[in-house]
């Protein structure tokens, strides 16, 4: 009896043992089967992102805060390296022409431009009014070496942008139009141009976006003096003779600014400025049309406190503590300043309370107005300051 109950006491347990055995072995199993259909899913994936265009279309859709956006070009499905620009370059490279102007059938300069727009008849392009000015004649190199003719639009010297117009079957790309005003310092930028002419067309230099709202004093015309004052964004990209109205470009291939030769000095190295393209585009309509901008009129003619030549020949003095402003020398008659309390000799310091040191600067606050806007002008006279209102009139120029 008690023999039975051993045996089957060892027969309970061997069941139990072989229960349990089952058990771990299926669980075994499982496991295996799991981290098999793991790895073959990661395999899988891997060569769909490898062998399809799923991986460049997901990096299409990311976009990194700062400088380093990833992109790829609206024209080809092509692979780049992340931190290469090649892809924003094909963006834009084909709406970069060359600029040639001529007077009299000889080139007197040359420079670059782009295609920012077209219609049913015509193609748009931007570059610096500096670089056709006085032209009769606007010779234009694609980037298919392809030489074109151009008609210019419109013109404005304080700006230095100019419009041109070419025939719509001729355009080959159309440059897409940004916002500076996103831009962060230190963001990826680059220029396309033609510096030294036509051997180096299609240059692309890059750098980073090194400061923005930077006031830089400008001459106009064949002006030796500063007359006006730009606000504009430094770069640290390569800025040569040649690279005036060529596009700025951010890293996703968009124009952010229209760069321009005739703010850089000889003697500094390392900084390029171009032109915000809001402020360009701002006035853009106008010149399409062949329209003058109207810049609004103070109705004074001045000088700066340091020119002690003309204010000795306009036998005004002006007390020696003065280092700033701009000098009265005359109000026309029948312009706002002639019906206010303004006269002769008086010195203007602000304009709508923002300082004015020459008249450079006084050009820039004076033209952030329109014609028919009341301003505030303040002045002093006999070493006291005094406050007026004008109202701006339209500029004849």
């Amino acid at each position: 009896m008690n023999e039975n109950k051993i045996e089957n006491k060892e027969d309970e347990n061997n069941k139990v043992r072989k229960t349990k055995q089952h058990k771990e072995h299926k669980m075994l199993k499982i496991f295996f089967v799991v981290v098999f259909a793991v790895v073959v899913g990661l395999m899988i994936v891997v060569a769909i992102l490898k062998w399809t265009p799923l991986l460049s279309r997901i990096e299409d859709s990311i976009s990194i805060n700062g400088s380093s956006k990833i992109t790829t070009n609206t024209k080809k499905n092509s692979v780049y390296e992340k931190s290469s620009l090649a892809a924003a370059i094909e963006n834009v490279k084909d709406a970069v022409v060359m600029v040639e102007a001529y007077k009299n059938g000889e080139e007197q300069s040359s420079g670059t431009g782009f295609i920012y727009k077209k219609d049913d008849k015509n193609g748009y392009v931007i570059t610096n009014q500096h670089v056709v000015a006085d032209a009769d004649k606007i010779v234009l190199v694609l980037s298919n070496d392809e030489e074109i003719t151009a008609d210019i639009l419109g013109a404005d010297e304080y700006l230095d942008i100019a419009v041109m117009k070419i025939d719509k079957d001729k355009v080959p790309q159309i440059a897409a139009i940004g916002s500076s005003e996103d831009m962060k310092i230190g963001d990826t930028i680059f220029t396309v141009g033609s510096p030294m002419g036509y051997e180096y067309r299609g240059t692309v230099t890059s750098g980073i976006l090194s400061g923005k709202d930077r006031l830089v004093s400008v001459s106009v015309s064949n002006s030796s003096s500063n007359d006006w004052v730009m606000k504009v964004l430094q770069i640290d990209a390569a800025i040569n003779p040649g690279n005036s109205g060529g596009p700025l470009v951010n890293a996703s291939g968009k124009v952010i600014g229209v760069t321009s030769m005739k703010l850089v000095q000889d003697e500094i190295e390392g900084m390029g400025f171009a032109i915000p393209i809001e402020i360009a585009m701002a006035h853009i309509q106008e010149l399409e049309k062949g329209n003058k901008i109207e810049w609004p009129l103070l109705g004074i003619s001045m000088a700066n406190v340091t020119d002690t030549n003309l204010l000795y020949r306009s036998n005004i003095i002006i007390d020696k503590n003065i280092k700033e402003g701009i000098v009265v020398i005359e109000i026309s008659e029948g312009s706002g300043a002639s019906k206010s309390e303004l006269k002769a000799g008086d010195v203007i310091i602000k304009l709508n309370g923002e300082k004015v040191k020459d008249s450079a600067y006084l050009r820039y606050e004076l033209y952030k107005n329109k014609p028919g806007d009341t301003i505030e002008v303040t002045y002093i006279r006999n070493g006291k300051e005094h406050t007026t209102k004008i109202e701006l009139t339209k500029s004849q120029k």
